[in-house]
Order: C-alpha cells, then structure tokens, then sequence
C-alpha cells in the first residue's frame, strides 16, 4: 500500500497534480455562480433602465 502512495518515487507530481485538479474543479463552479448572479444583475439593471426610457 505504501508503494501505491509513492508513486514509484513521482509521488509529489501525481498527487500534486490530483490536488491542483480537485481545487480547480470545486472553484471553478463557484466562479461560474457569482459570474452569473453578477450578468443578471447586469440584466435588471439594463432592464429597469429601458422601461424609465420607454415611460
């Protein structure tokens, strides 16, 4: 078992390069959700001022 979490000596390359993935793939939605909260904000906003304009 030990030899499987050594990697044949890459140990640090291998699971260093599952931990980066891993971050990235639990950051990458929260982006993604305050990107979007932030477009339709945006939107309302474009919106709120289109109907001033047409009154």
């Amino acid at each position: 078992m030990a030899e499987f979490f050594h990697m044949g000596g890459y140990a640090l390359y291998v699971w260093g390069s599952f931990g980066v993935t891993l971050l990235l793939m639990v950051i990458e939605p929260m982006l993604l959700k305050s990107r979007r909260r932030a477009i339709l904000k945006r939107i309302a906003r474009m919106a709120r001022l289109n109907v001033g304009e047409v009154s």
